[in-house]
């Protein structure tokens, strides 16, 4: 019999699987009493490691030689931390038509976190883009906003973020940007033992991410919370997301053409800034939200997923772009007349 296969233009990341799974696991057995503190406590933890992963694994030279790219790395702040949280803003006036104020608080919070690394670098080198450029975008993002998100959430949200002050904003200090720091100020030591393990420290950070979802979900559920989502809820979230995504791919990559920039740069600029790290975001929820992260992360994860699912789809078609094609045949695979006109 012929296998079953998912196809190759709709790639289901394993990942979102395993974080589906976790919410389920909360659903049907969220922490409780003592055990909810200890796994509270875990979860501070692994936010604070991960952090310090972050900052140890980005190398101050690569950052350094990004910015001869200042122009480019602009453009990409600018999409992340000022175009989508603009329209994440306009957003509210589909409440309470398409959304209720807790989805439009996790909505308007997907657009403040910043834009991925792995995914990023991934699509744009599978679309034969500028790799080092995206590489250096996705890590700036990340950096910036360790200290831009929380300011936008503390403007945009306020006290409707649930439970978002000025001791949440310490406690990212605290628990974000001082692990990171620490890891830039170590990673000279530590660079060469990261290259070595770098699998193994991936699936540490994967780890981390998943205690944190759990801890997040299940403060929702034994709160009650989830009682207040309704799958229509969810549909008017999923075309609002999708419209979200359609928009920013459409301004990255026509944006970047109006701006004069090369096709490779164009690939990095919208790769970078159209999407959200589900890596940085999970975190900072649970640190600016606290027992509302739940909802918080709900339109984060779903995004999450959604972009992958269409990058992958533009990434190939990108690859198979007619100039690209020209550029990459050499004289022996092309048709004889074709190479004859060439050394013409």
């Amino acid at each position: 019999m012929k296998r079953l296969a998912w196809p190759s233009w709709m790639p289901i990341d394993p990942y979102i699987v395993l974080l589906l799974a976790t919410v389920g696991l909360a659903a049907l057995l969220p922490a409780r009493g003592t055990a909810a503190d200890a796994v509270s406590w875990a979860s501070t933890a692994a936010i604070a490691f991960l952090f310090f992963l972050y900052g140890a694994r980005l190398s101050t030279r690569e950052a350094l030689d990004g910015l001869r790219h200042w122009r480019l790395h602009v453009t990409v702040l600018a999409c992340t931390f000022v175009v989508f949280p603009l329209l994440g803003t306009a957003a509210r006036g589909l409440v309470p038509v398409l959304l209720d104020q807790p989805l439009y608080q996790g909505l308007l919070f997907l657009t403040l976190v910043p834009s991925t690394i792995q995914s990023s670098i991934a699509f744009t080198s599978i679309a034969r883009g500028n790799v080092p450029v995206a590489i250096c975008a996705g890590s700036f993002s990340s950096l910036v906003g360790i200290v831009v998100t929380p300011l936008l959430a503390a403007t945009l949200l306020g006290s409707s973020g649930g439970g978002f002050s000025a001791h949440s904003l310490t406690e990212i200090v605290l628990q974000l940007l001082v692990p990171f720091l620490a890891g830039q100020v170590l990673r000279r030591w530590l660079g060469g033992f990261i290259t070595r393990h770098k699998k193994v420290l991936g699936l540490v950070d994967r780890c981390s991410i998943l205690l944190v979802v759990y801890t997040a979900f299940s403060e929702g559920v034994v709160r009650g919370i989830w009682h207040q989502v309704s799958p229509l809820r969810l549909g008017g979230l999923l075309v609002v997301e999708a419209v979200l995504l359609a928009v920013m791919l459409l301004l990255t990559w026509y944006g970047a053409k109006a701006l004069g920039f090369g096709r490779e740069d164009r690939i990095a600029i919208q790769f970078a800034g159209s999407k959200k790290s589900l890596a940085s975001g999970l975190p900072m929820a649970g640190v600016l939200f606290g027992a509302h992260a739940s909802l918080a992360v709900l339109p984060l994860m779903l995004f999450h997923q959604m972009q992958l699912m269409v990058c992958a789809v533009i990434a190939k078609r990108r690859a198979r772009d007619p100039e690209v094609r020209e550029e990459t045949e050499t004289p022996a695979a092309r048709p004889p007349a074709a190479a004859a006109s060439r050394d013409r």
